[in-house]
């Protein structure tokens, strides 16, 4: 099948992936120079020294969650979704559901944890504790997710103290 211009339709694909993949490229390396802010550069230090928490999972955090390391970690754990919400009227007891939360952080997140749950030493152990007990995986992924923020958050925190202190 021939598109208009004589082209076939995979040149024309293969002209729009490349331009794609050009557009993506030019993102990313201005993505890497916003990062390297001197307000932003030692948070994204402190968020990659966490194992699990990729450059993709740092960067997410810093712009959509600019409040990390001021927040308690209940607080922390709500904002990114993570918080369980009870359904309940009288007796009447559901199940808790995590809702809400900043757009687009949970996915990341998600994905951050399933890593934090392989290399990560004490959220690995953490993770296999609860399967053991008979979680669903899924909850357990989702703990671990929780955790990682409130530990990101503290580190953060205890990064800006140390900032402040020296």
């Amino acid at each position: 099948a021939c598109a208009p211009g004589g082209k076939a339709v995979k040149a024309l694909l293969a002209e729009q992936i490349a331009f794609l993949s050009q557009q993506i490229r030019l993102l990313d390396r201005q993505i890497e120079q916003l990062l390297e802010r001197p307000d932003l550069k030692p948070r994204r230090e402190v968020l990659r020294g966490i194992k699990g928490i990729g450059p993709v999972c740092a960067a997410t955090l810093l712009a959509l969650v600019p409040e990390l390391g001021t927040l308690t970690p209940k607080t922390a754990a709500s904002l990114m979704g993570l918080a369980p919400h009870p359904r309940e009227s009288g007796t009447q007891s559901g199940h808790r559901r995590m809702t809400g939360g900043r757009t687009g952080v949970k996915p990341i997140l998600f994905m951050a944890a399933l890593s934090a749950a392989r290399k990560h030493p004490d959220l690995s152990a953490f993770y296999e504790r609860l399967v053991a007990k008979g979680k669903p995986k899924r909850v357990a992924l989702a703990a671990v997710a929780r955790k990682l923020v409130v530990i990101a958050n503290a580190k953060i925190r205890d990064a800006k103290t140390e900032c402040v202190l020296t």
